[in-house]
């Protein structure tokens, strides 16, 4: 009977795994059947995962208990979302959303009226949200171990590892496809199976934040003196660890990161290295007291060599034979004169947010509400603007942006909180992993739209997620989990 309890569950835990790496391969699935697809995916696992619940073959752990708080948190935002898409009469819409009741009467809609300026735009918006709350609901109730923990990160490292190869060989070799489709935008640049090289690069900062925590949870913290032999035999481990091998892949993921051209991207990156590294070292500082007895702990020092080798080797080695100087010479030339499009779209955005201050013209709705603040110099048309924090309040107002904010503040101080807290090497990595992940995309955030794709949108999740792990899984002794 454990037996039978224990496949069951172990084929929920693939199939999670395999929609990680599915999602970034048709276009980020950012096309409506593969969006389509998230949500029957995600949708059918939680299905079989509530009928092994309710034969007993599954049971909740710790990662679900601990993350109380932000499960209601994701209800609410849910709930809110639905209230934009049902029918009010005119006066409660007068109420809460003056524009919107403006737009209907303009467009000569008479009677009841959802608040949303596009009901079915909205109505996408919410199955795409119930799909990435579900997702983060699926990762706390299925890795409830820490060998599935190190699979489902090394899953996402192997994931941008292929990402990183593919879009690299295609933009070094001249032969340029996307997903079995030949490219027609962003040629010379690194994009992987996505279609715009900043998504790539984008997704890219999370899972390189995903295999520095690896590399941190496996970090030496040996000081003692050695004899060359001592060193010769270290070395030689070395060469044949899975260590190594790890940073070989975060070495090809920072070329392909590189190759992107991204100047946020790469950015971000860095920044959220430099950033998570610090505030790491400063969690340290408050535990031990003070400066002298941190840097004489092996694992403080262990870890700090890590991130000043990445740092050192990767913005100079790497970056150096792979043109890093044209991502510099790109940021030394951005103007607002240069990205003066970029700019008057976030101007117009600032516009429509402020016809719907408070709960915003419906999710998803921005491709249907912006044209009317589009001047008639710019011809393009914007499915979404380059700033995520915009755009959400634009769809979902200064509530919905108050409320996804929140779910990321909280994410981050309970990283912050295993970091001060858990002494086990992996938990303290997946914990860093997701502290540098939340940075590099929230830096990322202010000139580009990643939490838009859905690909980057759910592997956003992932690293929520992966912060509430890290406190809770395997807090309390005595819990059951399975062996794989």
């Amino acid at each position: 009977m454990m037996e039978s309890q224990s496949d069951f569950e172990k084929r929920l835990f693939y199939g999670l795994l395999a929609l990680l790496v599915w999602l970034p391969l048709p276009v980020a699935s950012n096309r409506p059947w593969a969006e389509a697809i998230l949500e029957i995916w995600v949708g059918l696992l939680l299905l079989l995962w509530l009928v092994g619940w309710q034969r007993k073959t599954v049971a909740l752990g710790t990662g679900v208990i601990g993350a109380k708080p932000m499960l209601w948190l994701l209800a609410i935002w849910l709930v809110y979302l639905a209230f934009a898409l049902f029918p009010l009469p005119l006066s409660m819409r007068l109420l809460l959303s003056p524009e919107s009741a403006r737009v209907y009467q303009l467009a000569g809609v008479q009677g009841w009226t959802s608040l949303s300026v596009h009901s079915y735009a909205g109505f996408l918006y919410w199955m795409k949200s119930a799909a990435y709350a579900l997702l983060f609901i699926l990762i706390l109730l299925l890795v409830n171990s820490k060998r599935r923990l190190v699979m489902l990160a090394y899953t996402l490292v192997l994931s941008g590892l292929f990402q990183a190869f593919y879009g690299s060989i295609m933009t070094l070799s001249g032969v340029e496809y996307g997903f079995f489709i030949k490219k027609e935008a962003y040629l010379g640049f690194a994009t992987g199976t996505f279609v715009n090289r900043n998504h790539l690069a984008g997704y890219l900062e999370m899972i390189l934040a995903i295999g520095i925590g690896l590399m941190m949870a496996s970090a030496s913290s040996a000081t003692k003196k050695r004899t060359w032999r001592q060193y010769l035999r270290m070395l030689i481990n070395l060469l044949l660890s899975q260590k190594l091998v790890l940073r070989l892949m975060l070495a090809m993921m920072v070329i392909a990161l590189v190759l992107t051209r991204s100047r946020m991207g790469n950015t971000a990156f860095f920044s959220s290295m430099l950033v998570a590294g610090l505030i790491f070292l400063l969690m340290l500082r408050v535990q031990s007291g003070s400066f002298g007895e941190m840097f004489s702990r092996r694992e403080t020092r262990g870890t700090v060599i890590l991130l000043c080798s990445l740092m050192l080797i990767d913005l100079f080695i790497v970056g150096a034979w792979f043109g890093v100087e044209k991502v510099v010479a790109r940021i030394e030339q951005s103007s607002v004169l240069h990205d003066a499009d970029r700019v008057e779209v976030s101007l117009n955005t600032i516009k429509l947010w402020q016809d719907y201050p408070l709960l915003g013209s419906g999710g998803g709705s921005f491709y249907a509400a912006y044209p009317r603040y589009r001047p008639a110099t710019i011809g393009a048309f914007f499915d979404h603007t380059h700033e995520d924090y915009l755009e959400i309040a634009a769809d979902t107002g200064l509530v919905g942006l108050g409320l996804l904010g929140l779910a990321v503040a909280m994410s981050f101080v309970v990283a912050l909180v295993a970091l001060k807290r858990r002494r086990d090497p992996l938990m303290r990595g997946m914990a860093f992993a997701s502290m540098m992940g939340m940075i590099a995309l929230m830096i990322h955030s202010t000139v580009d739209f990643n939490l838009q794709i859905p690909a980057n949108a759910a592997t956003f999740m992932v690293i929520l997620a992966l912060a509430w792990i890290a406190l809770n899984l395997d807090k309390r002794t005595g819990v059951q989990h399975s062996s794989t």
